[in-house]
């Protein structure tokens, strides 16, 4: 715990980002953009790493030593990515993830992913993923990278996303997850935005979807509709890390935030190894949202108690996961 604090960190992805392991220019060109949030936004002070450092393959034992013993985080998501339109294994393959689940089941979760446009392979894989390997959730991406061109899907798309919907709620997870903003190597922009959560969220009620990045840099959309649909929620992941290198920028997301859909609908997310989660969680413990911009906008200052709710108990809540016996757990 820091300062009291009980955190669970909400992503955390064993990265291969080996050059062997992307298919050709558009994997290089991902991972690339990866190192550059690495680099650009880990402040003065902590370790920039060279790229051959970090284009690499991260076993699941060093994301778990960097998150665990390295930082003061209680329970983390083990979050694996289907990319396997621009990696060989995915990027962040499911297998590493249940075994870094596995390998510290009392604090890691595993959430499972799979292609919704592979169709029957796809539901199959998510029947195992939770029944062989205890994935609690599952998160998904919208944008692929096919026949060498864009080909998205939608998370409103009857044909495509619904069937995936359907086959967790009949595998008993109601926590979903979608990267949402935030492009990525060649990913169109248009195809990252947030207008398909509205027909999710209103044809799926008993589903609580967290919208990653907070839909960057779609946030005005993003506050619009989590204050619509109460089965909606954001993750501060890769945007909790302009923290320190862009504070009046994190405060303006992060106040944005407060105003329109209050504390008890942000969860926090490390995205290690991108970041080291040890500077972000010190910075967010110390913040203070700028008095100007909370007279002038109207935004509500960051308590303690939301920071205890955006760090740890948001997250628990969604898992349905009782804070009492978790702290006995995790001790």
């Amino acid at each position: 715990m820091i300062d009291d604090v009980f955190v669970f960190d909400g992503v955390a992805h064993p990265f291969n980002l080996a050059p062997d392991n992307a298919f050709g220019p558009p994997g290089q060109l991902f991972a690339n953009h990866l190192y550059a949030f690495h680099t650009t936004l880990t402040p003065e002070g902590e370790e920039h790493l060279p790229a051959d450092r970090f284009l690499r393959d991260w076993s699941p034992e060093e994301v778990h030593r960097m998150v665990f013993d390295e930082s003061e985080t209680d329970m983390l998501v083990a979050m694996p990515l289907p990319l396997t339109d621009l990696f060989a294994d995915g990027l962040s393959p499911w297998e590493e993830c249940a075994d870094l689940a596995r390998s510290d089941p009392d604090r890691t979760v595993f959430w499972g992913t799979v292609n919704p446009l592979e169709g029957k392979r796809a539901l199959d894989l998510m029947t195992r993923q939770v029944e062989e390997f205890g994935a609690r959730a599952f998160k998904f991406y919208n944008v692929r990278y096919d026949y060498g061109r864009p080909f998205p899907w939608r998370m409103d798309d009857p044909q495509v996303a619904y069937p995936v919907f359907e086959r967790a709620q009949e595998l008993g997870v109601n926590l979903i997850g979608v990267h949402k903003g935030v492009p990525l190597g060649p990913q169109p922009i248009e195809h990252t935005q947030t207008w398909d959560m509205d027909g999710a969220a209103a044809n799926f009620p008993d589903i609580n979807f967290v919208i990653f990045h907070v839909g960057l840099p779609f946030l005005d959309e993003t506050c619009w509709q989590l204050i619509r649909y109460p089965n909606l929620y954001a993750s501060l992941a890769a945007t909790i890390n302009f923290l320190v290198r862009a504070p009046r920028m994190f405060a303006e997301i992060l106040g944005k935030l407060l105003f329109w859909c209050g504390e008890d609908k942000i969860v926090y997310g490390s995205e290690a190894p991108i970041f080291h989660p040890r500077w972000a969680l010190r910075a967010f413990m110390d913040f203070q949202i700028p008095q100007d911009l909370c007279e002038g906008y109207g935004y509500p200052q960051l308590t303690d108690e939301a920071k205890r709710k955006i760090l740890g108990g948001n997250l628990l809540r969604l898992h349905g996961m009782n804070p009492a016996t978790v702290r006995g757990a995790t001790g």
